[in-house]
């Protein structure tokens, strides 16, 4: 299928993906802590007829520099972009902290037709990197929504990581050790997905050494099985925190994290994913159109 490369510079750096032969679904594609444009698999799904948008959402001109008070704002804009160039079926597709970005942006837009959220977390985290006011701490959350900071939970900057020496370490248990710190805070920076009006996908790797994303995949669920809601998990044992899909180029190691997982857990993780998040995002046009 050709697709069309369209590059932007507003309101935030981004590159559309349009498909010459799309289907009426646009996705939002959203990195994680690494701030950058997902050129790679915003073109993958327009691969699939998909009117993929890839947007720089912290660290580009008059944001953030961190993922520190990011309004949620941005992302609607997304959504509003894709309406706008004739999505009739939107789907937001995150990893990490971009999953963290489309399961909250759910909660507050009900044009979202489908989440997927890979490697996600079932909390709102403090902020990563500083904000506008060029600080890190103290601690902020990472999100704001009409101008108000959600609740979330702290680091605990006493936490030591195993690792010795200079070499990239697993900070899944700085985040295990601020949740037994903070534990008055996590029943207000929970994710209310019970509320969220979309079909959710959730991926996940048990051997996640960034943060515990299988738990919190399962924790997730079952808020959404509590309420009676679609939820849908994909997961792998021994894959880590950055799973690729089919065609994609696996992730290059990380000189300051450890990610976990194994490259062939990786991808059979990604491969198993692949096709119920093709699937959720046909369905949810389907669902779209007969509203």
């Amino acid at each position: 299928m050709i697709v069309v490369e369209h590059e932007l510079t507003a309101p935030w750096e981004a590159v559309l993906m349009e498909p010459t032969a799309g289907n009426g679904t646009g996705v939002v594609v959203l990195a994680g802590s690494s701030g950058r444009v997902d050129r790679q698999r915003a073109r993958l799904l327009a691969e699939q007829g998909f009117l993929a948008l890839a947007i720089r959402w912290f660290g580009g001109p008059g944001q953030p520099t961190g993922i520190c008070e990011v309004p949620l704002e941005t992302f609607v804009a997304a959504v509003d972009l894709l309406q706008s160039r004739g999505a009739e079926h939107v789907g937001i597709l995150g990893v990490s902290k971009g999953a963290e970005a489309a399961l909250l942006t759910a909660v507050y837009e009900p044009r979202v037709n489908v989440v997927v959220a890979v490697s996600p977390t079932s909390l709102v985290w403090c902020n990563v990197g500083p904000g506008l006011d060029g600080h890190q701490r103290p601690y902020r959350s990472s999100w704001t929504w009409q101008g108000q900071p959600l609740p979330f939970v702290p680091m605990d900057d006493s936490w030591q990581a195993a690792e010795q020496g200079d070499g990239p370490v697993a900070i899944r248990g700085w985040y295990e050790h601020s949740e037994r710190t903070f534990a008055r805070h996590l029943g207000a920076a929970a994710i209310p997905v019970e509320e969220v009006s979309a079909d959710v996908l959730l991926v996940a790797g048990g051997d996640d050494a960034m943060w515990p994303s299988l738990r919190y995949a399962e924790q997730l669920a079952a808020r959404r099985q509590a309420a009676d809601a679609p939820v849908h998990v994909v997961a792998r044992g021994d894959a880590g925190h950055r799973p690729p899909f089919p065609g994609e180029s696996p992730a290059a190691p990380s000189n300051t994290y450890l990610h976990g997982g194994t490259a062939r857990g990786d991808a059979l993780l990604g491969e198993a994913a692949w096709a119920p998040i093709l699937g959720l995002l046909h369905l949810g046009q389907t669902k779209a159109n007969s509203r």
